[in-house]
Order: structure tokens, then C-alpha cells, then sequence
């Protein structure tokens, strides 16, 4: 029955990677009942958890929330200790969907619950590691906390704590650097959404100097977001009245965008490229270089 299981469970993520989400979730489906039949708690719990992530991409956020919950009800009932990282990434899981659902109390205690967590965690881990696999862990839960920061910078920018979201976003990106490195693509897309928030505090110019420095690396890298990163120094350029240079990027970020297929990023940069429009306008009717509109 084990063998079984595998097999739906290979079956289900195949299916996941080709985008046939349905078929994906009928196979974990009967991989779940076929681990309660043979009490397979392991396979009980990586099912739940790839169903849960599977209703989470599909925007089924209660029905996620179940399907996390179950998933932790029998890591927990199993001796799995509350600051266990993979309890943690399900908690933080949790406390994103609440934050979409606009569940503000129960968002800002689940971040609160795993930064707390991973904190407390890395100051009994601060002794040097006796080995290659503790300082595995310990690298683990750093990354963990600097996801974590970034997801409630990412909430508190949502409700406008914009002050509070710069600090996570700072830690964040400091953890980012020291463990993967000043090229490595989550590094630059931090930088970038911190350049982001100082720019809606009407910091443009530090604004500035962080994402020209994400741009800069993502071109000698060949970074997967450049587009959005161009995107972004586009906006704020506009923010700070460079509209003939905001308008070159803004062109150049949709051109790779649209070779990239990816048509959130479009959507983005032409919403973009029409506020730049309009701000154009209003400066040359302010400045009188505008002429009035013929009726």
C-alpha cells in the first residue's frame, strides 16, 4: 500500500507541474485515504500539507486553513515540538491567508508567533555548530525568519505600516545576504520591495539607491525578475518627476515582460505607463506647455 501511495503522490505532482491542478488533486485525494487505511502518519501528513499548498495556489484559502490545520493537529499529536520549522512555515502559511481574508488579529499573531519562534530558536543555536548538519539547521531557520519578516513586511505594507514594514524588510534583506549572497534572486526582489515602501514614505531618492542596485545586479546576473525590478525604479523615478527616463524603463521592462510570457507583469507596466501618462499631462497643463484640447 506504501508503494501505492508513492505512486499517487508522484502522480499528483507531475500533473502539479504541468498546471492540471484538478487531476493533481484527485490523486492526493486517494493517496489520503489509502494512508488513514494504513495508518501511514508520515504519508497522512505530506498529503494534507500538498493538498493544503494545492488549495492555497488555487486562492482556496478555507479550505487550505483546514488542510494546514489538519496537517499540524497530527505533527503536534505525533511529539513534533510547537518551534519545528516545518510547524513554523505551516503557521506562516496560516497567517498569509488570514491577512487575505482581512483577519487582522489573527495575522499579526501568527507573524508574531514565528518570528518570536525562529528568534528564540537561533539564540540557542548561536553556539558553534558541532557539525555540518547543525549549521544546516541553523542557516534553515535563519532563511525561515527572513521569510517571515518578509511576509508580514509585505501585510504591513498592505495596511499601510509603512514604518514598520521598512524595519522587517531591512532585517529581511540582512538575512538574505548573509546567508545567500548579494546576487541571489530573493536578495534582489527585497531590495526592491524595501525600495518600494521608503518610496510610498516619499524616500525617492533612497528609494532610489536601493533598487538601481537590484537592477544593476539582476542585468549582470540575467535575474527572472528584471522586468519587475525595472518596473519598479520606473515608478519611482516617476514618483520623483523623471518621466522621459521613467518611460524608458517602463518600455523596456514591458518588452521583457512580454517575452516572458508573464502577463501579471504586463498588466503592471501598462497600468504604469498610463499613470505615467497622465502625470505628463498635468505637469505640461501646470507648466502651460500643454495646449487645451480642441472641441
Amino acid at each position: 500500500m506504501e508503494d501505492e501511495i508513492i505512486l499517487l503522490l508522484k502522480k499528483a505532482k507531475y500533473n502539479m507541474i504541468l498546471g492540471e491542478l484538478d487531476v493533481a488533486n484527485g490523486f492526493l485525494h486517494k493517496a489520503l485515504r489509502l494512508a488513514h487505511q494504513s495508518q501511514n502518519t508520515n504519508a497522512i501528513i505530506y498529503t494534507y500539507v500538498q493538498m493544503a499548498n494545492l488549495a492555497f495556489v488555487q486562492g482556496q484559502l478555507d479550505n487550505a486553513e483546514k488542510l494546514f490545520k489538519a496537517a499540524m493537529s497530527f505533527m503536534l499529536s505525533g511529539g513534533t515540538p510547537e518551534d519545528d520549522n516545518a510547524v513554523i512555515e505551516m503557521s506562516l502559511k496560516l497567517a498569509s491567508i488570514y491577512a487575505s481574508q482581512n483577519k487582522r488579529e489573527l495575522a499579526e499573531f501568527g507573524f508574531r508567533f514565528c518570528t518570536d519562534s525562529l528568534e528564540s530558536k537561533l539564540e540557542t543555536q548561536q553556539v558553534p555548530a558541532p557539525d555540518a548538519a547543525s549549521e544546516e539547521e541553523r542557516k534553515n531557520t535563519r532563511l525561515l525568519l527572513g521569510l517571515s519578516l518578509d511576509a508580514r513586511a509585505r501585510y504591513l505594507t498592505s495596511v499601510k505600516h509603512f514604518t514598520a514594514a521598512c524595519s522587517d524588510y531591512r532585517r529581511a534583506l540582512h538575512i538574505c545576504l548573509e546567508e545567500q549572497g548579494e546576487t541571489h534572486p530573493q536578495t534582489l526582489v527585497l531590495m526592491s520591495d524595501l525600495a518600494t515602501v521608503l518610496d510610498l514614505q516619499g524616500k525617492h531618492e533612497e528609494a532610489l539607491v536601493q533598487v538601481r542596485r537590484a537592477v544593476e545586479l539582476g542585468q549582470a546576473t540575467g535575474s527572472p525578475d528584471l522586468a519587475v525590478l525595472l518596473g519598479n525604479m520606473a515608478g519611482i523615478l516617476m514618483h520623483k518627476g523623471e518621466f522621459e527616463e521613467s518611460r524608458k524603463l517602463y518600455e523596456e521592462a514591458l518588452v521583457l515582460a512580454r517575452a516572458d510570457r508573464d502577463e501579471e507583469a504586463v498588466q503592471h507596466l501598462e497600468e504604469g505607463l498610463q499613470e505615467l501618462g497622465r502625470r505628463s499631462r498635468e505637469q505640461r497643463r501646470s507648466s502651460g506647455t500643454d495646449p487645451p484640447t480642441e472641441h
